[in-house]
């Protein structure tokens, strides 16, 4: 019997190296081997932004996305951005967009995930304390403007991250990290 050779591993990175920015274990495996792999160990949490314009919180989020290993990344609203602030991550992550937050809701209503907004407005409480559902779309809104109006409607609960200094609110996509490093601790894999 011939022994086949392992697919997962790409040629071309095996003699020439591999620079990519991914953990040694991938290292000259090829992006679809990668993909198929997390794609076994994927978090049920799904994060969403709304109407983001500044390409470098989009590429800073899908980074944070692909490190907590979330089973999708949603842009709601314009489709365009500039990817090279992500360092390549959005290979590894499965990317959606949805034209309005309407389409993102029925989409949490379809695969049975709660929206969640991350915003801190009138209505917010506190994320400390709290533990996020298991199964939940986070939602983003625009730095600045934060959360629509229909966004916040559609959103089962709302949470804000507490601060103690003196500004009103965190860059965007830290909150994301924050935001997504929270769910984290409180579900495992071997929860689920």
């Amino acid at each position: 019997m011939i022994d086949q050779p392992d697919t997962r591993y790409d040629p071309v990175l095996m003699r020439d190296g591999d620079s990519r920015n991914v953990v040694d274990k991938y290292k000259t495996w090829t992006e679809q081997a990668i993909v198929e792999d997390l794609d076994r160990t994927r978090a049920p949490l799904h994060v969403a932004v709304e109407n983001w314009e500044k390409d470098l919180n989009l590429g800073t989020i899908t980074r944070s996305a692909n490190a907590f290993n979330v089973s999708g990344f949603h842009i709601v609203g314009e489709k365009k951005w500039n990817r090279r602030g992500a360092m390549a991550t959005y290979r590894y992550v499965h990317v959606y967009h949805h034209e309005s937050v309407e389409e993102l809701y029925a989409f949490c209503q379809e695969h049975d995930l709660s929206l969640t907004g991350i915003d801190n407005c009138e209505t917010s409480v506190p994320i400390e304390g709290t533990i996020l559902p298991a199964r939940t779309m986070l939602l983003f809104g625009n730095e600045g403007i934060g959360l629509t109006p229909q966004a916040k409607k559609l959103c089962e609960k709302i949470y804000e991250i507490s601060m103690s200094g003196s500004t009103r609110s965190l860059n965007s996509s830290v909150a994301a990290g924050i935001a997504m490093y929270h769910w984290q601790a409180h579900h495992t894999k071997s929860d689920e």
